[in-house]
């Protein structure tokens, strides 16, 4: 008998093949899944663009629609609070409605009257335009510029035409008659829809939480924006009327109120606030008169838009320096001057159907400036860049140690 089968009953096993070692990455594969994810970013750019299109042709009705959603969205916690204390939700629904209406009927108001100084009295400058232009022709002239081009400059000095530029950045948006029409539609349906939004959201979080997520988070911050931007925006314009009345500039009124609305524009709004005010104030006193304008504008704006805004606001925004700026012009090609007033608000509503309702995408928000995480992480990073310098800084003084001991 074998020593296998009679000293030990089993067979020996034998020990499997090791598996081939995994191979390298295949160039083929990984030029194909490139180009896939190139397909797909094109392909993602040109619906951007095409959708982007397709909102500037209807720009008419897209931009009152907006304007609507966001003032319905800073009014809803009106309704919170009514039905928190028990007030009947048809009741609520009007009472938001009603509050969005004063406040549109109050600034309406006040724009018209605004609207009305700035009329009666632009014929009054109008010699001083037309001198304006001639100076500015003469230097031209000076420079080497033709007669033809000339006459269209001294031309191009027309009060009116001021007029009619003002009609078409602030009459343009709230003075139609069909802008009008559609908010105040859109202000009595989207209320009394509104009242329906939390049992949907509660509906749809057991099978879409991220969504509900973005959507939450989206209301939360364009109405924290809003409302301080809003609050703030009052304060700024009182504080720059009230300096351009004393200062005698005309129509301060209504420079008053483009600096409410400008508020809203990040960037830009400051520059298109403060040009009108210093045309008319050189007009009337000279170059004192169009510096003491701008260092008012300037101390106001850095102390309520760099210092005020960004604490009360905090983390709401999130968005980049640069982002915000082309957010601003983009969304005023698209919708005209409301675009450009509700930049912000559209920039974050784009963000949390892109971004934040996809949890793969959520690690782009540092990208696109929710800077938390990085700001905590260059605090470390300096901190321990400090200390490296301060430690070498320390061994280089060191007096040397004498190493003989004495005997």
């Amino acid at each position: 008998m074998s020593t296998t089968s009679g000293i030990w009953p089993f067979r020996r096993r034998t020990r499997a093949p090791e598996p081939p070692p995994p191979a390298g990455p295949d160039p083929d594969q990984e030029a194909t899944a490139a180009n896939g994810r190139s397909v797909r970013i094109l392909l993602a750019l040109a619906g951007g663009v095409v959708i982007l299109i397709g909102m500037h042709a209807i720009a008419g009705i897209l931009a009152p629609t907006l304007l609507a959603l966001v003032l319905v969205i800073c009014a809803q916690p009106v309704r919170v609070w009514l039905e928190r204390h028990g007030t009947p939700s048809g009741v609520a629904t009007g009472a938001v409605a009603l509050t969005t209406f004063a406040l549109l009927a109050g600034f309406a108001a006040l724009l018209i009257i605004a609207m009305a100084q700035f009329v009666s009295m632009l014929p009054q400058y109008k010699e001083q335009f037309q001198q304006i232009g001639q100076q500015f022709a003469s230097w031209l002239t000076s420079i080497g510029i033709s007669p033809q081009d000339l006459k269209v400059v001294t031309q191009g000095f027309d009060p009116t035409k001021l007029l009619n530029f003002f009609s078409g950045l602030l009459g343009g948006a709230f003075g139609l008659i069909t802008f009008g029409v559609i908010v105040l539609t859109m202000l009595i349906l989207m209320p009394a829809d509104a009242a329906y939004t939390p049992t949907l959201l509660r509906q749809l979080e057991p099978t879409k939480p991220n969504l509900v997520y973005a959507l939450t988070g989206f209301a939360h911050s364009v109405r924290r924006y809003m409302v301080v931007t809003t609050v703030l925006g009052v304060v700024q314009g009182v504080i720059n009327g009230v300096a351009l009345f004393i200062l005698g500039v005309p129509a301060a009124l209504l420079w008053a109120i483009l600096s409410f609305l400008c508020s809203f524009i990040p960037n830009v709004g400051y520059f298109l606030a403060l040009v009108p005010p210093l045309v008319f104030g050189y007009l009337i006193g000279g170059w004192g008169t169009v510096i003491a304008i701008i260092v008012i504008y300037g101390v106001v704006n850095a102390v309520v838009q760099s210092v005020v805004q960004p604490k009360v606001v905090g983390n709401a925004v999130a968005l980049s320096q640069t982002l915000t700026f082309f957010s601003v012009l983009l969304w005023a090609i698209v919708l005209g001057a409301i675009g450009a007033i509700l930049a912000i608000p559209l920039t974050l509503l784009a963000r949390a159907i892109l971004v934040d309702s996809d949890p793969r995408a959520r690690i782009w928000r540092a990208v696109i400036g929710d800077l938390r995480e990085t700001k905590d992480l260059m605090k470390v990073e300096s901190d321990a860049a400090k200390a490296e310098r301060k430690s070498a800084k320390d061994a280089k003084h060191t007096p040397a140690v004498d190493e003989r001991k004495e005997e």
